[in-house]
């Protein structure tokens, strides 16, 4: 039977990342049927709308999407599509594989960590008071008058929400993903040193988790010390597990181990709904050029296929473009030794290797 997937090309480089990824899954031999949908700049430029309702609509109907990237402007202009959607269906659980293929450029060649991101809470909740507008007045007043804490004059102030719920589900789901896929201990990461009552709370939640889960490892770090020994010793870390605003930083780093963004992937998981995507931007300046590397969502491709239970696939799938990596000869440019090598092959040319891989 097929699996009716929501498929969203999304704007800049990410028609011929769609393109690329639908190929190489559908090669695997597992059917789909594709509904595809707008999302991001170009449709809000023709609509007013980054995320149409059709679109939602869409996710709420097939339970399952796979999204190319979408521009966020910086500054002003419309919020984060990928918030927005987090937000919409309650996608609470962020997964990103950093694991390193052998074939790659990387100073780290062994790691091999999963982050776990909580999605909905924390500095990203949205709740944000701009500069010297009434409501960041009578915010900062109720501040200084009421809880002694003053905030200086022409202040943005941001809220960092962190709940007792949202800590242990997003800890319970790094346990569980260690669980299903046999992965040998668990880290929280916090700075409940000094957010005593924020991180406090989350590391207190993870250890009262952590005891649920006996026949996994656990242990915490704080988020800076982390970060040092991401980049001196990643070998020693297997699933990752912070609030929001750290694992998205994290999460980057993590991909910067492993060679960069273009090899990341990214699930993000509800109780109800699902959203497969790369952790990287949508790069304008290359759309339209067949240059810019499938990979990170090929590999997003690869997560949704396990998440609809199409392990032998995920695993051909995977395997294919492990070994096309490790080959070397038909990849794109940012694989090659030298970023500009003249051997180097477009998006398109990169999944037809993929394809051939598994069909061999």
């Amino acid at each position: 039977m097929a699996h009716s997937v929501t498929f969203i090309p999304g704007d800049g480089t990410g028609a011929e990342l769609a393109e690329a990824t639908k190929r190489v899954l559908e090669a695997t031999g597992v059917e789909f049927e594709w509904d595809f949908q707008d999302a991001g700049v170009d449709v809000y430029e023709e609509e007013g709308d980054p995320l149409p309702e059709r679109t939602l609509e869409s996710i709420r109907r097939n339970k399952v999407a796979i999204k190319s990237p979408t521009t966020t402007p910086v500054g002003t202009g419309h919020r984060s599509i990928n918030v927005a959607l987090r937000k919409e269906f309650d996608l609470y659980a962020c997964i990103r594989p950093c694991k390193a293929y052998e074939g790659v450029r990387t100073r780290f060649p062994d790691t091999d960590l999963v982050i776990v991101r909580e999605n909905t809470e924390d500095l990203y909740a949205g709740i944000e008071f701009e500069k010297d507008s009434d409501e960041e007045e009578k915010l900062a007043k109720f501040l200084a008058e009421e809880l002694d804490s003053p905030v200086r004059e022409h202040s943005g102030i941001s809220i960092k929400p962190i709940s007792v719920f949202g800590s242990e589900r997003i800890v319970e789901a790094a346990f569980e993903y260690a669980k299903d896929y046999g992965r040998k201990k668990v880290t929280a990461a916090h700075k409940a040193n000094i957010m005593k009552y924020s991180d406090g709370l989350f590391l207190e939640v993870a250890r009262e988790v952590a005891e649920r889960h006996s026949d996994i490892e656990f242990e915490d770090r704080i988020i800076d010390n982390l970060c040092n020994q991401l980049v001196s010793r990643p070998e020693e870390y297997d699933v990752i597990v912070l609030p929001n605003l750290y694992g998205d930083i994290v999460s980057d780093l993590g991909a910067g181990l492993i060679g960069g963004l273009g090899l990341a992937p990214g699930a993000n998981i509800g109780t109800d709904s699902a959203i497969f995507e790369a952790t990287h931007g949508s790069a304008p300046k290359y759309k339209g050029q067949n240059k810019v590397n499938p990979t990170a969502l090929m590999l997003s491709g690869v997560l949704m296929l396990r998440h609809l239970d199409e392990d032998e696939a995920a695993d051909r799938m995977e395997g294919a473009i492990a070994e096309v990596i490790r080959k070397g000869d038909k990849v794109t440019y940012d694989l090659k030794p030298a970023r500009d090598d003249e051997s180097a092959v477009g998006t398109s040319e990169f999944a037809d290797a993929v394809i051939e891989e598994m069909n061999k």
